[in-house]
């Protein structure tokens, strides 16, 4: 081991040592008025074969610094800025320090030439608030995908689950040529499409399609990122199959088609697996195993991925995907993009659970074991429709069609005892459901702009059909123990048909007051939503022995009504450096809810103000600060304000509450980000503040045989409150070694107000959450990604009877790829999470292994793999929630070890690759 350590020292200090740092600086201004010019892209590269040694941008006063870790005799040293000649010059190394001094640049001819030597090049290109990344610019490994390549990007980080972040903010669009690719998965395109087809990477904040064609200010919370397509391979097909199949009968297999023809795009995709991985992917490397630990699932067991919907949860799910993609211009400025997915799931799963319920004068403990087992399958049709009649007008059709439908079963029996151990209650119930669902919605958006001064009008439809057909038979029996004992069967069908029917029309209207820079905005809006909740239910006669016996008590047929409308008034202010707007509205809305089956009619009136703020302000072309307003109000819902009394479930009734007022929501929202390109470097925060009054909450009360009688009230000083700042930075320690490391620290705080057994209280829960990641990279043959994430917990109430608890995790992760010989790469990802909190006889820590070897052969066309999930077999989905009035451990089904063999094949018929074309940069 010694003689290993000695090794890989030597190796490390003799790769280093040769080199030695490198600084070139000088200052870039206009060649006619000595103005110095800020967001210059400066980049060095080696003189014999154009390779990008290392970039900067210029400052505010036109300085730029390249600094490197070089043994090379001499480097090429290139500007470019958007508008002005290119620059070139050879820079002889004969000293540490070297200052080019002041270098300037005229205007750019008009020529082809001049228009290509400007944007071929540089790295980086920012254009407005457009980033731009050239590809060529930044090495990655052979076979690279679009995620791969991401994560050498400065500025961007990608978590394992493929969400992008850039300089801190998330990524919520992925664009391929300007165009969807398959709805709102992002990682279909990331994982899926290869680096070398790739030519631009664009990153800009996310817009709508309206806001884009009138210049309008978008998303200041997330980031689009454009896929530019080389020119010389978007003709032609390209794609890739996959199979795996493992111990304890685990598969998978993929497939991915695509041909692209200019403007015509078509891609087909299928897949399936047994291995808890939803949605589409190959599977290969940390692709797999990320998609398996960071799946979200919600309460019924079900997950979507973006948009589709599989049902499964904490179990296990055997999935399946098809989809096909089509994209084309049908004729000039007008484009259309479709995509159909179908998705499928099997899944079951088998849950225990022990609650310790918390009572401002007693405690119990309820004890529950379920099982359940669900088939789901779902169809959805998308389409972009986008016709651009001539500069000033544009018309945008967005429609959605879903079919779903979905066959369950659930098992359970439960139980609740005293703290003494004495049993109060118990119940069994069975339950099987067939349901259908249609949904259709769809936007039709008109934009015209009219004169030079930035005005424009907008009218806006939306509307959304949906029905859902479901048929449940349900057995339970349910018994009460105490002083009056009682016991409850129901044997029942329900047979129920639900419909939410709704428009939207709205109009905007722009009025340039200052050309180009003060506007006034009137806007207006309204919206109507009719749900009809249909619930017949059916007792089981003995008699005839069928379900004849029609159930008034628990049986419903509600048409609710909810209409609002909406005027606003606005001013907005804009310049190169600040942004700034205000605008006030006021909304009249009308709740209305018919009981068909009783005399429960009510209709209710809401008037309430709403208010929007904004203000941005850039300091530089990297760094920019944000604060933001909004005056919100949330209605109650139907079923909260119904005086209805569902007894549908016999340990809980619930019954509206008439009197009911609208929630309102004060959110400010701040942000400061900025990247340095000079030194490699960026820093970035964010806060978030919401504050509520008059929210709805539920005020249950129980007795003292532990059955539960819900309501509705509003109750005030609730809040969340969140704080994150992160820096992260990137240094290249020589040409073939890399480093990058991020620091980041979080503050959420919130406090809430609740009622336990209809005693009022407020809880406060903050959390501290610093995190730490490194990267380092050798080239294309090893990356070593270790990150450590501290969560600290404090939770405390203003009542003595709940206990404040204090609660710590810490995780740690490391992913390394190695390669060796050019075709065998070996990958591990290991997370590691201690918990000191949890309850005895729970694991307080778990070690989590996942490894893979591949090895790439036939031209690289094929990949054979071999895959190990878990392999410490410490994956035990025990978990432990607390909250205020409750305590719960809950053991689930789990997907085990196992050990998968795969093999992958790649096709590719896309134009060959271009060759470096010359350049008759301006030489000095």
């Amino acid at each position: 081991m010694k003689n290993v350590y000695l090794f890989l020292a030597v190796f490390f200090i003799s790769i280093t040592s040769i080199a030695q740092s490198v600084t070139i600086k000088g200052t870039i201004v206009d060649e006619t008025s000595k103005t110095p010019l800020e967001a210059a892209t400066v980049f060095a590269e080696k003189v014999s074969d154009s390779t990008l040694i290392t970039y900067s941008i210029s400052d505010r006063a036109g300085l730029f610094l390249l600094e490197t870790e070089s043994s090379l005799p001499e480097m090429r040293v290139n500007i470019s800025f958007t508008g002005y000649a290119g620059y070139s010059k050879v820079v002889k190394i004969n000293s540490s320090e070297i200052d080019l001094g002041t270098i300037p640049l005229g205007l750019q001819a008009e020529s082809l030439s001049d228009v290509v030597i400007t944007a071929t090049r540089a790295p980086i290109t920012i254009k407005k608030d457009t980033l731009e990344f050239n590809v060529k610019s930044f090495k990655t490994k052979k076979d690279a995908n679009v995620e791969d390549l991401l994560k050498q990007l400065p500025g961007v980080e990608v978590d394992p689950d493929g969400t992008i972040k850039v300089n801190g903010k998330p990524v919520n669009k992925i664009l391929v040529n300007g165009k969807p690719f398959f709805g709102n998965d992002p990682t279909i395109a990331t994982r899926n499409l290869t680096k070398d087809i790739i030519k631009k990477i664009q990153v800009t904040d996310t817009k709508t399609d309206s806001e884009a064609f009138t210049g309008e200010d978008g998303e200041q919370t997330n980031k689009t990122i454009n896929l530019t397509i080389d020119e010389d391979k978007n003709k032609g097909i390209f794609g890739r199959v996959a199979a795996g199949a493992g111990t304890d009968e685990r598969f998978e297999y993929a497939g991915l088609l695509n041909y692209f023809d200019n403007d015509l795009r078509v891609s087909v995709l299928g897949g399936g697996n047994n291995i808890n991985s939803p949605g589409f992917s190959f599977g290969e490397i940390q692709r797999l195993f990320s998609n398996t630990r960071s799946v979200s699932f919600n309460g019924n067991g079900s997950f979507n991925v973006g948009g589709r919907s599989f049902g499964g949860g904490q179990g296990i799910t055997n999935s399946r995907t098809a989809g096909v993609n089509f994209a084309n211009e049908l004729w000039k400025k007008t484009d259309i993009t479709t995509d159909y997915f179908y998705s499928a799931s099997n899944s079951y799963n088998d849950e225990v659970t022990q609650r310790e319920n918390i009572l401002p004068d007693n405690r119990f403990i309820t004890n529950s074991i379920s099982s359940s087992d669900s088939n789901i399958d779902s169809h959805t049709v998308n389409a972009r429709f986008r016709s651009e009649v001539d500069s000033t007008f544009v018309i945008l059709f967005r429609p959605e069609f879903s079919y779903n439908t979905g066959l369950s079963n659930f098992d359970s029996n439960e139980e609740s005892r005293t703290i003494d151990g004495e049993l109060t209650n118990q119940s069994e119930a069975s339950t099987q459901s067939d349901r259908t669902g249609t949904n259709f919605q769809g936007e039709l958006d008109f934009t015209k702009k009219y004169g030079k001064k930035g005005g424009f009008v907008r009218l806006g439809v939306e509307n959304n059909i949906n029905k859902d057909v479901n048929e449940r038979f349900l057995f339970s029996n349910t018994e009460v123990f105490g002083d009056t004992p009682e016991t409850i069967t129901r044997n029942q069908f329900t047979d129920g048909e639900n419909t939410d029917n709704g428009f939207q029309v709205s109009a905007d209207w722009r009025i340039p007051l200052i050309e180009k820079k003060l506007f006034l905005n009137a806007e207006y809006t309204y919206e109507q939503n009719t749900r009809e909740d249909n619930q017949s239910v059916f007792d089981f006669n003995e008699t005839n022995q069928n379900y004849s016996d029609f159930n008034l008590e628990q049986s419903t047929d509600f048409e609710n009504k909810n209409s609002s409308s909406e005027p606003e008034l606005g001013l907005q202010y804009q310049t190169d450096k600040l942004r700034a707007g205000f605008s006030a509205g006021y909304i009249h809305r009308t709740l209305e809810s018919d009981d068909a089956l009783r005399d429960i009619n009510f209709e209710n009136n809401f008037d309430a103000l709403t208010l929007s703020s904004n203000f941005r302000y850039n300091f530089t072309k990297q760094s920019r600060a944000y604060i933001s307003y909004r005056l919100r109000n949330d209605a109650p819902s139907v079923n909260q304000l119904s005086p209805f009394v569902d007894v549908s479930n016999p340990l809980n009734t619930i019954q509206g509450n008439p009197n009911l007022s609208p929630s309102n929501n004060h959110n400010i929202y701040l942000g400061y980000n900025s990247y340095d390109f000079k030194t490699q470097s960026g820093v970035y925060s964010y806060g978030n503040a919401t504050f509520t009054n008059d929210r709805v909450v539920a005020q249950t009360t129980v007795d003292e045989n532990f059955v539960r009688n819900t309501t509705y009230t509003n109750v005030n000083g609730n809040y969340n409150l969140n704080f994150s700042i992160g820096v992260n930075k990137q240094k290249k320690v020589d040409s073939l070694q890399s480093i990058r490391y991020g620091l980041r620290g979080s503050i959420n705080a919130n406090r809430n107000v609740n009622f336990n057994n209809a005693v009022q209280y407020a809880s406060r829960t903050v959390t501290y959450s610093p995190s730490v990641n490194i990267a380092y990279i050798l080239k294309d043959k090893f990356e070593f990604r270790p990150s450590y994430t501290l969560n600290y917990t404090e939770n405390s109430f203003n009542l003595d009877l709940f206990e404040g608890r204090e609660y710590v995790r810490h995780t740690i992760n490391l992913f390394t790829t190695a390669t060796f010989f050019k075709k065998l790469e070996w990958v591990n990802d290991i997370d590691y999470n201690y918990n000191a909190d949890v309850a005895e006889g729970f694991e307080k820590s778990i070690l989590f292994w996942n490894s893979s070897l591949l090895y790439s052969f036939y031209n690289d066309a094929f990949t054979a793999s071999i895959k190990a999930y878990d392999i410490l077999k410490q994956n035990n989905n025990t978990r432990r929630t607390a909250t205020q009035d409750y305590i719960q451990d809950t053991q689930s089904t789990v997907l085990q070890r196992y050990v998968m063999f795969g093999l992958s094949y790649k096709f590719n018929t896309l134009g060959k690759k271009g060759e470096t074309r010359e350049f008759n940069w301006r030489r000095h």
